[in-house]
């Protein structure tokens, strides 16, 4: 039995390296780069001189190390772009002679150009595509090798919102046979009836070899336990410096099907074969399950409808700006699925391909999101959000050269992954004069959920052009995936309904226009209407939940980000279900009564004189108030109803749920104390339960969870220290300094508290807390001595973990 579960293990790992690179023997090289931010003339050259450089490990992120300035860019978070230089010296075997030798990268933000030895193997300007190149003509085999990327973010300006800058995601070194799989070769998609499964399997071979050859290629799928289930061998010949590919289905009688609360996964082992003997092996994770779409009765995935509560994420974190580990991106998404969040909308580019690894495993649905903007550029608000003079940098300048290559590369590299259910063209590039206008603007519909910046310009790039390039972009995806809808986020649907646009899609998003969807049902008959961006409050969710034919709705947005920040001081955008330190603000909570099937009940405060306002943003705070003061505390709840208690007494008699409004509320005059939210069933059982406890002055930082793993091949951990009053009570108000000191195998890699509106510096070890807590994400770098993360602060009682490296 032991050696059954460590052969699985060892095969599990094995797809994780397979997963993305998809051929050959691949193995990260993260560790030791050199990194200059400025444009160093013949850094490309192997004799360059670049002992000077600062020496950093990637995932690395050169904007996020910057110091926040009131001078830069409100777009991008007041951070700063550049132009970056980085390199680092492989040594390539003598032994690895007569293989060949390529260079993956998960994504360079942006503008990259790589070189070896000198020599340039390409460019690529998207800053969110994976790319790989192959090096093997200036491979110097037995010798040391210097690879050279130069990342041009000068254009800071270029995005909405934060993208970060540098070679921001993982980086492979692959060796292959020159007969090997395709890169991003292997194609599956499952189809599901009468309870049994069929795979369908598309395997891409490239022969880079001088002669034609006679290959077989076996597809083996194995099981969560690592039980061979099916099989497959076919034969293959390609010719000579070409490429070939075959085709199989693979039939598996009741498979284990992939669901939300159950995301069963299989394993596909592809092995090529020349005289017998495997000349290359790739694993692809796959499994079974089945996407419904209907114009009248919205999504059902394995053939049971449901509704998508859903959020749009951008892919920061804080403090760690876009080199985001997989750890922190995996409690992230832990935290929303807490919350009841079941699909995810990468806005508004692909995400690291961890993200998607993640929701596959998870059971979280995905829509997988191109482009921001198209042939032209938007508004980039450099002072502040929706303020002040906009700036109109872009990646539009690239668009014709690069848009179907990207979406290509975007649709081929995430095709296998079951959590994908829709792929985007786009996002709002239909929005009302920027940049597109037409007559509709000058009329008097009233159906935009999105400012029109006043009436038609008849001189602003004509919106009829939006269907004729949706076409293009459609044909693209259907070209390398057609077992999945096409979609787009409309912010314009009012001008869109004019041109071909909405017709080329699949299923249709709609931003911001609740408005419309009774109408344009009756209108559009055959359109699957859904709700791809909204806001927090409960109407538009009521107006899925009510509406049969809406399939589901996107808030905006599941975490804060970085970035569309507001006038100085302010980091980002703050409507996320959780802040920036990946802790859940009253809104998750909100949103968790909403849409949690376990139960659940929170209850915050704060002083309210008008008697309909019912705060979705009530902090758990019972301090801060004069005795006797009126103090509205409101509760959110999935409980049939609610009573307050206060010391122990009632306060808050008994209420049922509001369904209109989502929140039970009472208006009560402060005492210090317990204060506690009470949930009860229809017949009166105690179901959930919430309390506050005033607090005193802070006395101490404690850490909330000891029990901290870290994997020590550069495993992150994330550590949340809180500061407690005597009595042991959260200080919700406090704003204490705390300094973290990280000692043995480990280091610090920022800390990071939620607050959006601290704009000290994040590059030290010094940070205030916000809501009394405070997150440090510690990194394992390689030793086996433990780790000690302390904490201190003036007047507080230090407190510290050690974490021993696994």
């Amino acid at each position: 039995m032991k050696k059954i579960v460590l052969a699985l293990a060892l095969f599990l790992s094995l797809q994780n390296n397979f997963g993305q690179v998809s051929f050959g023997d691949s193995k990260k090289i993260n560790d030791n780069w050199k990194f200059t931010l400025e444009d160093a003339p013949d850094a490309q050259n192997a004799t360059y001189n670049d002992s000077k450089w600062q020496s950093v490990n990637v995932p690395h992120d050169w904007s996020v190390e910057g110091q926040l300035s009131p001078t830069l860019a409100s777009c991008t978070g007041y951070l700063p772009g550049g132009i970056g230089w980085y390199r680092k010296n492989i040594e390539i075997p003598k032994s690895k002679s007569g293989e060949k030798v390529y260079f993956y990268f998960e994504g360079v933000y942006n503008r990259s150009e790589v070189f070896i030895n000198g020599h340039s193997l390409g460019k690529r300007p998207n800053g969110y595509i994976s790319f790989a190149y192959d090096a093997t003509p200036y491979i110097k085999y037995g010798e040391n090798n210097t690879i050279a990327v130069r990342v041009d973010h000068s254009k800071s300006a270029d995005s909405r919102w934060y993208s970060g800058s540098g070679i921001y995601r993982n980086v492979w070194l692959v060796y292959s046979n020159p007969i090997h799989v395709g890169q991003w070769g292997v194609y599956v998609y499952p189809e599901v009836a009468n309870g049994s499964g069929t795979l369908n399997v598309e395997v891409a071979i490239e022969n880079g070899s001088s002669a034609k050859t006679n290959l077989v290629v076996v597809n083996e799928l194995l099981d969560n336990s690592g039980k061979v289930v099916a099989k497959s061998s076919q034969k293959v010949l390609v010719e000579a410096n070409a490429a070939n590919k075959i085709a199989t289905k693979i039939n598996v009688k009741n498979p284990k099907l992939w669901d939300l609360e159950h995301p069963n996964l299989y394993q596909l082992k592809t092995t090529v074969l020349k005289d017998g003997k495997t000349i290359d092996k790739t694993v692809t994770s796959t499994g079974f399950r089945t996407f419904t779409f209907d114009a009248n009765k919205g999504f059902a995935l394995n053939g049971k409808w449901m509704k998508m509560k859903g959020v749009c994420l951008h892919h920061d974190a804080g403090v760690l700006g876009s080199a985001v580990p997989k750890e922190v991106l995996k409690s992230r998404l832990q935290t929303l699925k807490e919350i009841g969040v079941n699909a995810i909308r990468t806005s508004h580019n692909p995400q690291a391909p961890d993200f998607y690894a993640l929701c596959d495993e998870l059971g979280l649905l995905v829509l997988n999101e191109a482009y921001d903007e198209w042939e032209f550029p938007k508004r980039k608000w450099l002072t502040g959000w929706n303020v002040g003079t906009p700036g109109f940098e872009g990646s539009n300048d690239i668009f014709v050269d690069w848009a179907e290559k990207d979406l290509e590369d975007m649709v081929r590299r995430d095709r296998n992954h079951l959590s994908v259910f829709a792929w985007s063209i786009g996002n709002e590039v239909d929005y009302p004069n920027d940049p597109y206008s037409h007559p509709i603007l000058g009329g008097k519909d009233t159906g935009f959920g999105q400012a029109a910046y006043g009436g038609y310009k008849k001189d602003a790039p004509d919106a009829m052009r939006l269907g004729g390039i949706a076409k293009r972009l459609v044909a693209v995806v259907k070209k390398y995936d057609k077992s999945r809808p096409t979609t787009a986020g409309l912010a314009g649907v009012a001008m869109s309904n004019e041109t071909e646009y909405p017709g080329v899609l699949d299923i249709t998003g709609y931003n911001y226009t609740e408005s419309k969807y009774q109408s344009d049902h009756k209108k559009y008959p055959n359109r699957v209407i859904f709700g791809s961006e909204t806001t927090h409050g409960i109407e538009p969710w009521l107006d899925v939940k009510n509406n049969e034919h809406i399939f589901g709705q996107f808030l905006w947005t599941g975490i804060d980000y970085l970035g569309e920040s507001g006038s100085w001081p302010s980091r980002g955008f703050y409507s996320g279900l959780v802040d920036l330190a990946g802790i859940i603000k009253p809104r998750g909570y909100f949103r968790q009564s909403l849409w949690s099937d376990k139960p659940m009940i929170y209850a915050g405060t704060y002083i309210s004189n008008k008697e309909k306002e019912l705060s979705k943003d009530a902090w758990p705070i019972w301090n801060n108030y004069n005795d006797g003061q009126m103090v509205r505390v409101v509760c959110y709840t999935n409980a049939a109803k609610a009573r307050l208690e206060l010391n122990g007494k009632v306060v808050g008699e008994e209420k049922k749920y509001d369904e209109k409004t989502g929140v039970i509320y009472w208006d009560i005059p402060f005492v210090s104390g317990k204060l506690e939210a009470i949930g009860l069933s229809d017949d009166n059982k105690v179901v959930s339960q919430y309390a506050i406890m005033s607090s005193l002055q802070p006395n101490a930082l404690v850490i909330n969870e000891k029990n901290i793993t870290i994997n020590k091949e550069n495993g992150v951990a994330k550590v949340i220290v809180q500061v407690l009053d005597e009595k042991g009570v959260p200080v919700m108000l406090s704003d204490n300094e705390v300094t973290c000191t990280v000692s043995g195998s480990g280091t610090l890699l920022g800390l990071e508290a939620g607050n959006n509106a601290d704009m000290g510096d994040y590059t030290d070890n010094v940070q205030r807390v916000y809501h009394g807590h405070l997150v440090a994400y510690i990194q394992a770098t390689g030793g086996n001595e433990p780790i000690t993360v302390k904490f201190s602060s003036n007047w507080l009682k230090s407190t510290e973990v050690t974490i021993q490296p696994k």
